[in-house]
Formats: C-alpha cells, sequence, structure tokens
C-alpha cells in the first residue's frame, strides 16, 4: 500500500492528522487479528537499500489500529470479510510525495525532463549526503535562537507592514501561486508578509470589493489599505474576505495579508493545489485576477539562516526528488512475495497531467520489474477536492483524473474512483471506507477473477444525432441510473466554436442523451470535468461513472 498523504492518512486522529467517519466505532470493531500491518518507516536514499526500518508486524486490534493507514486496513477488511484468509499489509506512503519519487533511477532516466535533476542525483556524493544533516544542526541551532513568531512588520502590536502607505519597493517580487513554488527565501517557517497594489475607480471604490485568495499555508490575516477584513486558520479552507467601500479609494489601494506558517510559509499560496483562475477579486460583476506579481518580505531577519547545501532537494522532509523514495522504501521491499499493490498518489503531480501519463505507466512496469512479475496494481483515481468555478472550465486534477484512467490500459490494473467522496475543503477526505471498499471489489476482479462490478459506467463512444449527443458507456451492468436529485448533472456541450456550456441530460435505456438548445452542431461533450464535480450518473450497482471529455484527451 503506497502512494501519498490519503494512503498514509491514518484511521485515528490522535495521530497528528487523520481520522475517519465513524472513528471511535471503527477503532472500537477493530478485532482482526488475521489482519497485520508492517509499516516501513519513512526515509530517503540516493541508492538502492537492502533493508528497512520498521517496528514490525502489528496485529489488527483496538489498540492498534489508530495508526494504521486507513485506506490499507479497510481495503484488507473487505477481502478478509469476504475470504476469509489471513491478510499482510506492507505500508510504505509519504504524504506530499509525487510519482517520479517511487521509481527507479533506471526508469527515470528515460524521461528527458528528469534528465538535468538526475544528472545532479547521480553525482551527489556521500559527503555532501551527510552534509545535509549538518545543515539540519545549524537551522535547529538558528531557531533555538530565535522566536518562531519574530516578525519586523509588527511594533509594539502594531502591524506596520500592513499600512497602505508603506514603502515596498524593496520588496522581493513573487509570483503566486505557482504551480511548483519557488522558494523565495532561504528556507525557513514562520511569518511572512506579502503585499499587491489594485488600481480602482472612484467608481469601483464606491461599490466595495469582495477578496477571492484561495488556500495559503498555514493561517493568514488580511488587510486592505490598513483594515483588517478577514482571518482564517488552516491550509484547506479558501480566503473569500468582503471589503466595503469605506476601506477603499480611487487609486492605489493595498492588500497585505501576514501569513503564519509552519510549513513552508514562503510559499505562498498553497503550491500545486490552487490554481490561478481561483485568485480574484470581484467589483460589481466583473472578476479580476490577482494572481502574477506579489511582493513579499519575511518576518525574521534570515541573514544568519544557513543555505540549503545543494543536494537539499534530494534530502528534504518533504520528498520530491527522483527515485528517492523508491531507494529507500520500495526497492527493498522486493524479497516480499506480494499478491499485488495498492496505491493512491497523484495530488502533487496534479498541473503535470500529460507527464504522469507516461510516468504513471512507467512506475508501474518499473515495479513488476523489480519483483519479476506483473502483479495487480489497483489504483485510487483522485478525490474531489477544490472549488469549481460557475461554468465548464479547465482544471488540471480533471486532467490527472483522466490520466488515471487511461493507465488501465496496462495489463492486471484497476481503478476505484473517488471522484464522488472527495471534499472541496479538505484534500483528505475522511470516507475512506467506501474507498477501500472500492479498492476490494477492483481486487476481486482484477486479482481474483470474480464475477463482480467493480467500476461504475465509463465512457465509450459518442454519436450525434440532430442537435443531440447519444453517449455509450462501458460496465453499465445491471442498467445506468441517477443518483440524487431530479436531474442528472455535471454534462457540458460544446458546439463548433469548442466553448463548453451547462447541457440538459437524460438516461433511455443504457444510453445518455445530452442536448442544449443554443447549439444546434454539438461536437463534443464533457461530464464531471472539475475539482469536486456533482454529477450523479450511475450504474444500478451504486458506483459512479467516471468522469471523461470527448475532445483532445491526452495522448
Amino acid at each position: 500500500a503506497s502512494g501519498q498523504s490519503n494512503m498514509q492518512f491514518p484511521l485515528s486522529s490522535k495521530m497528528g492528522f487523520g481520522g475517519v467517519v465513524n472513528e471511535q466505532m471503527e477503532i472500537d470493531n477493530a478485532n482482526f487479528p488475521n489482519i497485520r500491518l508492517f509499516t516501513v518507516e519513512q526515509k530517503t536514499s540516493l541508492i538502492p537499500l537492502t533493508d528497512v526500518g520498521s517496528s514490525g508486524w502489528s496485529e489488527t486490534t483496538p489498540q492498534t489500529v489508530g495508526q494504521f493507514s486507513a485506506v490499507a486496513y479497510f481495503f484488507a477488511r473487505e477481502l478478509y470479510q469476504h475470504n476469509h484468509v489471513p491478510i499482510g499489509l506492507i505500508h510504505s506512503s509519504w504524504g506530499g510525495s509525487p510519482a517520479e519519487a517511487w521509481a527507479s533511477a533506471t526508469t527515470m532516466l528515460k524521461f528527458d525532463d528528469f534528465n538535468a535533476v538526475m544528472q545532479r542525483e547521480l553525482a551527489v556524493t556521500p559527503k555532501q549526503w551527510s552534509d545535509y544533516d549538518h545543515y539540519l544542526a545549524e537551522k535547529n541551532a538558528w531557531y533555538a535562537n530565535k522566536q518562531r513568531n519574530e516578525d519586523r512588520g509588527t511594533i509594539n502590536g502594531k502591524l506596520i507592514w500592513a499600512a497602505a502607505d508603506l514603502d515596498d519597493s524593496q520588496w522581493l517580487v513573487t509570483t503566486q501561486p505557482q504551480i511548483w513554488p519557488t522558494k523565495i527565501f532561504k528556507d525557513f517557517d514562520g511569518i511572512v508578509w506579502y503585499r499587491k497594489h489594485i488600481q480602482l475607480t472612484d467608481e469601483q471604490a464606491k461599490q466595495g470589493i469582495s477578496l477571492h485568495l484561495s488556500k495559503w499555508t498555514d493561517k493568514d490575516i488580511t488587510f486592505v489599505n490598513g483594515n483588517q477584513v478577514g482571518t482564517t486558520n488552516g491550509s484547506t479552507l479558501s480566503r473569500n474576505y468582503s471589503v466595503p467601500s469605506e476601506y477603499l479609494h480611487a487609486g492605489d489601494n493595498v492588500i497585505a495579508i501576514r501569513v503564519i506558517g509552519n510549513n513552508d510559509s514562503g510559499n505562498g499560496f498553497v503550491g500545486s493545489y490552487v490554481d490561478p483562475a481561483d485568485v480574484f477579486m470581484v467589483v460589481g460583476e466583473q472578476n479580476i485576477s490577482l494572481a502574477g506579481e506579489w511582493k513579499a518580505q519575511s518576518g525574521p531577519d534570515l541573514t544568519d539562516l544557513p543555505e540549503l547545501p545543494s543536494v537539499a532537494e534530494f534530502r528534504t522532509a518533504f520528498p520530491q526528488a527522483p527515485t528517492i523514495l523508491f531507494n529507500a522504501m520500495i526497492a527493498p521491499l522486493d524479497a516480499f512475495k506480494i499478491k499485488g499493490a495498492i496505491w493512491y498518489q497523484g495530488e502533487t503531480n496534479a498541473g503535470r497531467a500529460t507527464q504522469y501519463h507516461s510516468l504513471f505507466p512507467a512506475l508501474i512496469r518499473d515495479w513488476r520489474a523489480a519483483w519479476g512479475y506483473d502483479f495487480p496494481f489497483l489504483f485510487v483515481q483522485l478525490a474531489g477536492y477544490g472549488s469549481d468555478r460557475p461554468q465548464p472550465a479547465e482544471y488540471p486534477w480533471a486532467e490527472l483524473r483522466e490520466a488515471q484512467e487511461m493507465t488501465l490500459s496496462l495489463p492486471h490494473t484497476g481503478m476505484a474512483t473517488a471522484v464522488d467522496i472527495g471534499d472541496a475543503d479538505d484534500i483528505h477526505p475522511r470516507n475512506k471506507q467506501e474507498v477501500g471498499r472500492r479498492l476490494a471489489l477492483v481486487a476481486r476482479k482484477v486479482a481474483y477473477h470474480e464475477n463482480v462490478v467493480s467500476s461504475g459506467p465509463r465512457y465509450q463512444h459518442m454519436q450525434v444525432d440532430g442537435n443531440k449527443v447519444r453517449l455509450h458507456f462501458s460496465h453499465v451492468e445491471s442498467g445506468l441510473m441517477m443518483k440524487n436529485g431530479t436531474e442528472l448533472k455535471g454534462f457540458a456541450l460544446a458546439g463548433n466554436d469548442g466553448k463548453f456550456v451547462w447541457a440538459q441530460a437524460h438516461i433511455e435505456g443504457n444510453e445518455v442523451i445530452v442536448s442544449n438548445d443554443a447549439i444546434t452542431s454539438p461536437k463534443a461533450v464533457r461530464y464531471d470535468w472539475g475539482n469536486t464535480p456533482k454529477g450523479n450518473l450511475y450504474n444500478k450497482n451504486g458506483l459512479p461513472a467516471l468522469p471523461f471529455r470527448t475532445d483532445a484527451p491526452i495522448h
């Protein structure tokens, strides 16, 4: 069981993060001595290792289950209750990790995108590797001599860097948000200020505005012209603040944001999870982008903070470099004769779907080569997360889901979608029971060759019929159904201009008919193409239709 934080997500909320639906009930009923878990210690390495750290095999009891990977546990429980065969789970995951960290050097050297970083990685010496440990000691010493909340922007309790007339001409310039954040300061966690100048006409100022600032890490206090307009604590929550007209004036106005971060506060907006289109202000009926150039300054003086060594990208506590997790946390496990793998990952690769389309299948082939046989590889299609715009639009997460589905072209693979059981405000949805159940259905189909329904409807082809489109699906099984509501949702249609608009849809037998009165010559259809879409097409076995687009899929 591998991947990033949604696989690492523990059953109990007492583990620092985690906590599933009906947590206490699940813990109290976890008496399965024939389900045992081996958790691999998180570690990085530039070369393949032969052993891993672990506290050993744990029986599933109310005393131990809280620390288990929730997805792995619920998956195993479903299979055990069906087959009554003992199951051993090897859990090897790391929150925030990209797919490339879990592939071997042999595989990653085949990708031109990673050639430069691979050459640097392969050139690292053991001494440079150990230099990182010295850096950590120096950094800890710096923190010991500083207060975490040191802030040059606050004097005697007055937040002077929030003022509209502050001269910020010498502040650092940064582009926000960034798909892959480029650190603008030395590597630290603490207070960072961000400022942006906006121009308003007299009429606009008199209307008032609203700010939509997406997500920050971890707590923000937001000001406009020195007036506090809102504060939010939590990196999964969107910042939406109203600014009354009395705080505004014609001409230059200043948005100032004081970020109190415990995790990469210098990154600004929350990295790959923020679409620039989601950062804007509303003036009247007009949306004006706030993405782009911002000014930034660190709260503490970072002069004495040690610089990251050149190999830091391969030794971070939040690993992003190719191969380093495969080397330390996968390669040593190939002595185990495994039945298969389950995988929940992709959030960190959102925004690079075209690359993932090749990278993810290569990773699967890589692992199978390491073990020497084509074991079943089952994976979770990303759950819903993040807000959706009022009209159909482009979404990196939707493209990543498409790349995941296309990986089903590899033999002995299976996918459990979680698109309908996510949480727009939480990248770690808590209904891990249903994720485990759906993965177990896929395992019964792919690994155990049972005649079970393991997938919802999957788009097959379309047929234009006048001003309507007929959609045909596989995995219809006993029939299509609409779950909840009085109309099918989630369908968008485009004509010759390629612009998508919401469409009406209804079920006819095993087909879905899609139309929009304004489109006389339909050309393309999309379904559930969003961050947290609301589509309600299912098969009668209760499994949701997979998101799809009929125009320009990833190649």
